[in-house]
């Protein structure tokens, strides 16, 4: 299996009200899959399980952890990819830990800050949604300080390769991305502006009509960042805050 994304999570300050506001927003369904230790909300598109959610843990808001969104990227060995990433320069947040039924996984940062969980499950799940299927993540962008050599560090963790990129005009170059060569995009990078504090990942969840979704993100407490916009291949897309502050997007069509 390619080093792709198989998992988005949530870090919320308020679980019930973000699970609401996305189930409205995205179309999802949810089930509580609590533990004993912490709640766990896992919500899905249709019967295929998509992301999960949860309350910021005391240890990381005390850190001055925020509300923010995470990928989970698949490697074949956590423990080894952590220390890769390491010795690229990368940051370890948590050191590799199992999740009992679940898999194995570590959190880290590229070497320039963004975040991101590399994760091993311990069954294979299943494989990614085809492009545009209602409710799964469309994009994964990725603001960098500095596209050119995130891009390097990616490639060399993940075997990512590059396909199109974009002129952007003044705000440069847009680097699109496959999980592997010769696969379609999933993704693109690009250097951050100037008014971003730091470099993260940004993903996009698909929806139907845009201007609807954009209307169900003010309608519950959430506030759009940009206006829908269209994009090369005819979607359009809008970036957004959830009630609780995390930056998250949509992707859609229009009329």
């Amino acid at each position: 299996m390619p080093s792709n994304f198989v998992w988005y999570e949530l870090m919320t300050t308020d679980l019930d009200a973000a699970t609401a506001f996305y189930k409205t927003v995205v179309g999802w369904d949810s089930e509580s899959s609590d533990t004993p230790q912490m709640r766990y909300t896992i919500v899905k598109a249709g019967d295929k399980p998509v992301a999960g959610l949860m309350t910021i843990p005391d240890h990381a808001a005390k850190m001055g952890a925020r509300p923010a969104w995470t990928g989970y990227i698949h490697v074949d060995n956590v423990d080894t990819a952590t220390e890769n990433v390491k010795k690229a320069g990368g940051a370890v947040h948590r050191e590799p830990a199992d999740i009992p039924a679940v898999g194995r996984f570590s959190v880290v940062a590229d070497p320039q800050g963004a975040t991101f969980v590399l994760f091993k499950p311990q069954s294979e799940g299943q494989p990614p949604a085809p492009p545009m299927t209602p409710g799964h993540v469309g994009w994964h962008e990725l603001y960098a300080a500095e596209w050119k050599s995130a891009f390097d560090f990616y490639a060399g963790q993940f075997g990512w390769t590059k396909t199109d990129a974009m002129d952007m005009g003044e705000m440069g170059t847009y680097q699109l991305f496959a999980a592997g060569a010769g696969g379609e995009a999933i993704g693109g990078m690009f250097n951050k502006p100037a008014d971003v504090p730091a470099p993260f990942w940004l993903f996009y969840f698909n929806v139907g009509d845009i201007d609807a979704a954009a209307q169900r993100v003010t309608g519950n407490g959430g506030k759009v960042l940009m206006e829908p916009m269209e994009v090369p291949g005819g979607g359009w897309i809008l970036q957004a805050t959830d009630p609780q502050d995390a930056m998250f997007a949509l992707v859609g069509s229009r009329g």
